[in-house]
């Protein structure tokens, strides 16, 4: 399977040219076989379940751009049941009681959960070589860093273990990594996406945002991921148009 943007694969899902759970199974023996180590969890029973309840969605003509698309998260965000370690010891058995606001819109759309992605642990760090569970290499050069904190997420984007993906900036955490792998990411203005359910390395700055093949594919995630957060005291009312 040829690697695909989101856009890409959002489109042959919604023309039933490929399926969530082919996609999903992909992405899951490509992630299997990768040296990266861009992966601290790998969410492959929940992640199938929910491939095929994204099939059965489009089957039945409800879909949004996410629906079946499998997608990776930057383990510093909230995720229910799936442990969230911010690539520390410290939170090595730590399973959160509940989503993110940015998870609950994914699932929302019925998107593909992959796994959590590797990290300077709690985000301090510009290489994601100071994690708990060993350094992500640069797809495009192994023996080169892909930048951080988000690296693993920016890993996974550039050697297509995922569609697309989530990570979190504090000043450069997902541009810098971004830039380093070949990829897009942007960090969103303060406000527009809810930062309830992120460890927050310093809040006052923290934003989550996408890391993704095109421009086109994070506005794409960015604007399914942002609006107004009643759990966040620092969200925006102001609404943001709609393109796709």
């Amino acid at each position: 399977m040829d690697s695909l943007t989101l856009q890409e694969a959002a489109l042959k899902l919604r023309d039933k040219r490929i399926g969530s759970v082919e996609l999903t199974k992909y992405y899951l023996a490509k992630i299997a076989k990768s040296r990266l180590n861009a992966f601290v969890t790998v969410n492959e029973k929940d992640a199938l379940a929910a491939a095929r309840a994204a099939d059965q969605e489009i089957a039945h003509g409800r879909h949004s751009f996410l629906t079946g698309i499998p997608l990776a998260i930057k383990d510093v965000i909230s995720t229910c049941g799936l442990r969230t370690t911010a690539s520390s010891k410290i939170l090595d058995n730590y399973v959160p009681p509940f989503d993110a606001t940015v998870i609950k819109k994914l699932k929302a759309q019925h998107a593909v959960i992959l796994g959590k992605t590797n990290l300077d642990e709690f985000a301090m760090g510009s290489s994601t070589e100071n994690s708990a569970y060993g350094p992500t290499l640069n797809p495009a050069d192994e023996t080169r860093v892909p930048g951080g904190s988000s690296g693993g997420s920016a890993a996974a984007v550039a050697g297509d273990l995922c569609a697309a993906a989530l990570g979190s900036d504090t000043g450069g955490s997902i541009r810098q990594p971004a830039g380093l792998c070949g990829i897009f990411g942007f960090k969103p203005t303060y406000g527009r996406v809810s930062r309830y359910g992120l460890l927050a390395m310093a809040s006052s700055l923290d934003q989550i945002g996408p890391l993704t093949k095109t421009a086109l594919d994070s506005k794409i995630l960015f604007e399914a991921i942002s609006g107004y957060d009643q759990l966040d005291a620092t969200s925006t009312k102001n609404e943001l148009p709609k393109s796709v």
